[in-house]
């Protein structure tokens, strides 16, 4: 009967299934649409016991099926296919309906939507969904942006259906237009980077010490059950522990070595470079999945240019590499997590948007790809000092990273010295070291931008503008 669902979700690949499911099984009628049919009558008779789903053929049926104001979920690609959309299901809503975008869309584009959908009568949410597949059916962290007033009409569905922590749920108002799709993308940045560390400490353990997969899969199961504790550790151990069943070998020794992405990395880096924030670790995760995808060249390489560094001696390995790889990987990550913090800082202050970063964190314990057990430290961070500027600066962080900070200058140092690539490990390094620094090389830098460019400077002992006349006379002048 037309108008008895409260919800709807337009799009049945597999995301847009299971959060259909999720929000049918607790409880919230839901209507369904997918723009081939065959495939909405699939589902239905698939799932159609789990819950009040409701099939329909056509996006007018679609929309009579639910109760106004009309909550509606799109799952469909990022990109020109949300714009495509919404234009089909404009003219069959009516005014203070719910346009709501769970895909992975970039901000901007949110951005846009909201003032294209609202001038038509209409509210937006751009709403970031994380947490993959089994997240969208049984709770993922959700990251909803737009409009205050429509997001509080769907909040009681959406807090529901998140993923739940010390009775918490992982869902909260973001912000105004594309904040929610800012955070998420965020998010897959800090993602990037986490994937990236565990991937060269998973590479230098195993050249160093010739481990197997199954001897990495228990250091790394090991490793989860202390402070580096995370779904991502979580799933290094079982990927590197399962078996191929055509070869018989570690499954992990017969994945081709290129790494895929999607772009949310990308975007995280190049607005990072709008905002002027160094994200140097997320930037470097991008681009080691770049080099990962040259294959042909690298192989070429491989027979062409040597390693200067020396071999490893596994005959007598270092006793303590396994712990300093440890502590190494998690003082990177630490600054991975402090770089998308500050970056939603800069952000916060670009657009205007209210963002409560502490509550952000809050919301990615659960449910999300990047949730791990110091993500409640990152949380009293912010409860501590609402105006933090950089998580290094919080005493726990401070300290952590102090403490590890001779494991993780002795693992770069062993990885340059024996050729193993560590960019995220580096970076983080470096970033670091240049962030502790009262006076670094910059002023050089300036130096040689007036002289070329007549750039100007300041100075350290007066107020004022200056440049000096370089190639003439020599003489400084305040400008």
């Amino acid at each position: 009967m037309p108008g008895e669902s409260h919800f709807g979700v337009l799009g049945l690949a597999v995301m847009g299934q299971n959060l259909a499911r999720n929000v049918a099984r607790h409880g919230t009628p839901v209507a369904v649409y997918n723009r081939t049919t065959e495939r909405t009558e699939h589902f239905h008779a698939t799932y159609g016991q789990e819950g009040p789903i409701t099939p329909t053929r056509t996006i007018e049926e679609f929309v009579r099926a639910i109760r106004p104001p009309r909550p509606i979920l799109l799952m469909v690609k990022a990109g020109p296919a949300v714009d495509q959309v919404i234009a089909e299901l404009l003219p069959h809503l009516a005014p203070g309906d719910i346009v709501i975008d769970g895909g992975n869309s970039y901000f901007a584009d949110s951005r846009r939507r909201t003032r294209d959908v609202e001038a038509a009568g209409f509210r937006f949410i751009g709403t970031g969904i994380s947490g993959g597949e089994e997240g969208a059916l049984n709770g993922p962290s959700i990251m909803p942006g737009g409009s205050e007033p429509a997001y509080r009409h769907v909040e009681p569905i959406l807090t529901r259906i998140a993923a739940q922590v010390d009775g918490v749920p992982c869902c909260t108002y973001i912000g105004p237009d594309g904040a929610g799709h800012y955070v998420k993308m965020v998010h897959n940045g800090i993602e990037y980077a986490d994937m990236q560390l565990i991937a060269e400490a998973y590479d230098l353990l195993s050249q160093a010490l010739g481990l197997s997969a199954g001897e990495l899969a228990e250091i790394f199961a090991e490793w989860n059950r202390g402070e580096l504790n995370s779904y991502l550790i979580e799933i290094t151990a079982t990927v590197l522990s399962k078996t191929d069943g055509a070869t018989g070998r570690p499954l992990v020794d017969v994945i081709l070595d290129e790494a895929e992405q999607k772009g949310t990395g990308r975007w995280t880096s190049q607005s990072a470079l709008d905002l002027g924030v160094p994200v140097t670790a997320i930037t470097e995760a991008v681009f080691a999945r770049s080099l990962s995808a040259r294959k042909a060249e690298r192989e070429q390489a491989a027979g062409v240019l040597p390693a200067a560094g020396r071999r490893f001696d596994r005959a007598s390995p270092p006793s303590d590499l396994v712990e300093a790889v440890r502590q190494a990987l998690y003082a990177s990550k630490v600054v991975a997590y402090a770089q998308g913090f500050q970056q939603m800082t800069a952000a916060a202050a670009e657009y205007d948007w209210p963002l409560d970063l502490g509550a952000i964190s809050t919301i990615w314990r659960g449910g999300c790809i990047i949730r791990a057990r110091f993500l409640d430290r990152i949380k009293e961070a912010y409860t501590a000092d609402p105006a933090l500027q950089n998580l290094l600066l919080a005493p726990y962080f401070r300290d952590a990273v102090t403490q590890g900070q001779a494991s993780w200058r002795r693992v770069v140092g062993l990885a340059i010295e024996h050729g193993v690539a560590v960019p995220a490990f580096a970076s983080a390094l470096a970033y670091y070291d240049g962030y502790r620094r009262q006076r670094g090389p910059a002023n050089l830098l300036q130096g040689l931008r007036d002289y070329f460019g007549a750039h100007t400077y300041r100075r350290i002992d007066r107020p004022g503008t200056f440049h000096t006349r370089w190639a003439q006379d020599g003489a400084e002048e305040e400008v």
